[in-house]
């Protein structure tokens, strides 16, 4: 085939690719208002970042004396990003089968309302960031400063877009939130969905494969390594689960160490428990309880003799 015969198949293919196109409504979103933009979006996780750890990313040299300009032209461009996407997230929601009907003009004005409550509350967030931070630093000492865990840390970064997303979570706004949380998944591999409540100082250490569902409420000054998954007992239950509490309560001073699984709405761990690695629970702990496997059994064979087990090696779950 030459260049020549390829063209003249391009008309059937784009006449195919149409049909197709028109014939599964569940792959296209024509005739419908505009989708938030995933790109703007993550710009406006960009300009958070900035505003909630000033002097960090972004623009270098801040100072006391032009701290207030700098946060101001943030505040700004971060007033007309987000009441651009989360009016289109508002829009997108009243055209979805049964929708409550506001129109476009009462979507608007909720939309600025939204971004006003957003920006209030970044003083808040910013709080319980700084906690996480000093979790960071205080739990691995491996850290050198506070400022490495900011620059560095991907369960860190994880859990502060989730803190930001959890707040436009709570207001209701669609799309957006799980948008800023999946962006973050995609470049830690931590994945919090962004109606889970956390708690104060959290800290999750080397982050990869970490799975948090939407339901999953964290206390106060807890530690979690890679791998933990904090999921749903029957999640083949698919829609009609949806609104249920699903996932699992963990209370203040826990620590889950690599690979554990806990699972179901009803499953609570108790204050102050350690859960060994790879461990797999679908029922409660009470407080102050520590969990584990069996200790392992070491096979091993030298030359010039047999196979033999050794009982006596003690678990250490120290990372």
């Amino acid at each position: 085939m030459d260049r020549n015969e390829l063209n003249r198949c391009l008309p059937q293919v784009v006449e195919r690719l149409v049909g197709s196109i028109e014939s599964e409504p569940r792959t296209q979103h024509l005739n419908r208002i505009y989708l938030p933009s995933r790109d703007a979006i993550i710009e406006i996780i960009g300009r958070l970042r900035e505003v909630v750890y000033p002097g960090y990313f972004g623009k270098q040299g801040l100072t006391n004396e032009n701290l207030a300009f700098r946060i101001g032209e943030l505040v700004i461009e971060l007033s007309d990003m987000l009441y651009e996407q989360v009016r289109h997230c508002l829009r997108y929601r009243e055209h979805l089968p049964g929708a409550n009907g506001c129109g476009g003009e009462e979507c608007d004005r909720k939309a600025a309302e939204i971004v006003a409550v957003f920006l209030d509350r970044l003083p808040a967030v910013r709080a319980l960031l700084a906690g996480d931070v000093q979790a960071a630093f205080d739990g691995d000492p491996a850290a050198r400063s506070t400022d490495e865990a900011i620059y560095c840390y991907p369960g860190l970064f994880a859990i502060t877009v989730q803190r930001l997303a959890h707040e436009l979570h709570n207001l209701d706004v669609p799309l957006l939130p799980r948008i800023m949380t999946e962006h973050a998944h995609s470049l830690t591999g931590v994945d919090i969905h962004p109606g889970a409540s956390l708690g104060k100082n959290l800290f999750i250490d080397h982050g990869t494969g970490v799975v948090i569902g939407e339901t999953t409420e964290i206390g106060d000054n807890v530690k979690l390594y890679q791998g933990v998954t904090l999921g749903a007992l029957a999640p083949h239950f698919g829609q009609a689960l949806r609104g249920q509490k699903r996932h699992p309560t963990i209370e203040d001073d826990v620590i889950i160490y690599a690979g554990a699984t806990i699972l179901g709405g009803e499953t609570r761990i108790g204050r102050g428990s350690v859960i060994g690695g790879n461990v797999f629970l679908t029922s409660s702990v009470p407080a102050y309880t520590q969990v584990s496997n069996e200790a392992p059994r070491l096979k091993f064979r030298t030359r010039g003799q047999k196979t033999g087990e050794r009982t006596d090696l003690a678990v250490d779950f120290q990372i």
